[in-house]
C-alpha cells in the first residue's frame, strides 16, 4: 500500500531477522506480525515460488513457536488434519492419534487444493481453540496461529474456500514479486539460509504480552465512528454481494489497534485504519461484477468514507 509508518524499535528486530530470508518484504512481514499479535488467523494468496513457505517457516522460528505443516491435496481426507481415535489392543481400549493440526504454528500450504468437506476440517480449531472428535474436546495448544497459502483461483485443480473459511481469516494479502533491487541480492544469493538453530526473538511471556497490549490500544468514539463508517457501507452501498460480517468487523477492529502497536503507539490513528483495511476486506467482499482486489477497495471504500466526512 506504500503509506508512511514507521515500525517501533521494539518490533524491528523481528522484522530484520525474517527479511533477511525475504528480502524487500518489509511490509508483509509487518503486516503478519500484526494478525499474529492481533490473535487473527492469516491467508496468501499468491503464485507459486514468491516466498510463501519461506515467511511462515522463519516467522515460526523467530517466535518460537511449534511448527506443522500440512500440504493439502484433493484426496486429504478430514481425519488426515485432525487425527483419528484407534484401538489400541494393547490397552484395550481407543486412543486418539493426533493429526497436524496441534501445532502452536500451522502452515495450511495450498489449502484450496482439498475439497470443500477437508478445507472445513480447520474450522473450529480456527474459530474455537479446539476440536471435537466423537464427542469429546481437545484443545489447540497456545499460542494458535494459522497461516494458510492458497494459489489462483483460475489454476487447475484448486475449490475456492467457501466463505464460512474466508471468514476465519483475519487479514489476506499475496507476497508478490520482488523489486528489482531486492531481487539482484536474491540472485547473487545475498539472503540467509535457513536453519533450526536461529534463536527466537520472543517467548511465551512476551508474546502473550504483546498479545494483550494489542487488545488494550486505545479507540477513540471518533475513529470508531470512522470505522462503522466503512462496515456500513459494505453493508449498504449496493457495490458488494454481502457487506462485513460482525466476525469481519471485530477483525478490523484487532488489526487496527495491532497495527497500532508495532508503531509504539497506545492509540489507533486514521492511517491506520486506512492501512490494515483492505487486507481485512479484501477476501470477506465481493463486487456484485466480479472477484475485486485490495487496491480497489481502497480506492472504493475511503473516497466514500472521505467525502462524507
Amino acid at each position: 500500500m506504500c503509506m508512511n509508518y514507521t515500525i517501533s524499535s521494539e518490533f524491528t528486530p523481528i522484522i530484520d531477522a525474517i527479511e533477511n530470508h525475504l528480502i524487500g518484504k518489509k511490509e508483509t512481514i509487518a503486516l503478519c506480525l500484526a494478525t499474529f499479535f492481533a490473535r487473527g488467523h492469516l491467508l496468501l494468496e499468491d503464485i507459486p515460488g514468491v516466498g510463501k513457505t519461506t515467511l511462515a517457516k522463519h516467522l515460526s522460528l523467530v517466535l518460537g513457536l511449534d511448527f506443522g505443516r500440512i500440504q493439502f491435496t484433493s484426496d486429504m481426507l478430514p481425519s488426515d488434519i485432525l487425527g483419528v481415535n484407534y484401538y489400541n489392543q494393547k490397552e484395550g481400549d481407543f486412543v486418539f492419534k493426533k493429526g497436524p493440526i496441534f501445532s502452536s504454528f500451522l502452515l495450511a500450504d495450498e489449502i484450496n487444493r482439498s475439497m470443500p468437506k477437508t478445507q472445513s476440517a480447520l474450522l473450529q480449531a480456527m474459530e474455537e481453540g479446539m476440536i471435537t472428535i466423537d464427542a469429546t474436546a481437545y484443545p489447540m495448544p497456545q499460542p494458535f496461529f494459522v497461516l494458510g497459502t492458497q494459489n489462483p483461483h483460475e489454476e487447475v485443480g484448486t475449490f475456492p474456500l467457501p466463505n464460512s473459511q474466508l471468514d476465519r481469516f483475519m487479514c489476506s494479502f499475496g507476497i508478490g514479486y520482488p523489486d528489482k533491487v531486492s531481487e539482484r541480492a536474491i540472485l547473487k544469493g545475498e539472503t540467509q539460509h535457513l536453519t533450526a538453530h536461529n534463536p527466537a526473538l520472543l517467548t511465551a511471556t512476551q508474546i502473550q504480552a504483546y498479545r494483550q497490549k494489542s487488545s488494550e490500544i486505545s479507540l477513540s468514539d471518533t475513529l470508531l465512528d470512522f470505522l462503522q463508517n466503512i462496515i456500513a457501507f459494505t453493508r449498504e452501498s449496493g457495490k458488494f454481494e454481502y457487506g462485513l460480517s460482525t466476525r469481519g468487523a471485530l477483525a478490523l477492529t484487532a488489526m487496527v489497534k495491532s497495527w497500532a502497536m508495532l508503531q509504539g503507539r497506545d492509540y489507533v490513528i486514521p492511517d491506520d485504519v486506512q492501512m490494515v483495511t483492505p487486507f481485512v476486506t479484501a477476501h470477506r467482499l465481493v463486487f456484485k461484477e466480479g472477484i475485486t482486489t485490495a487496491k480497489r477497495l481502497d480506492v472504493e471504500i475511503f473516497t466514500h468514507i472521505h467525502s462524507d466526512t
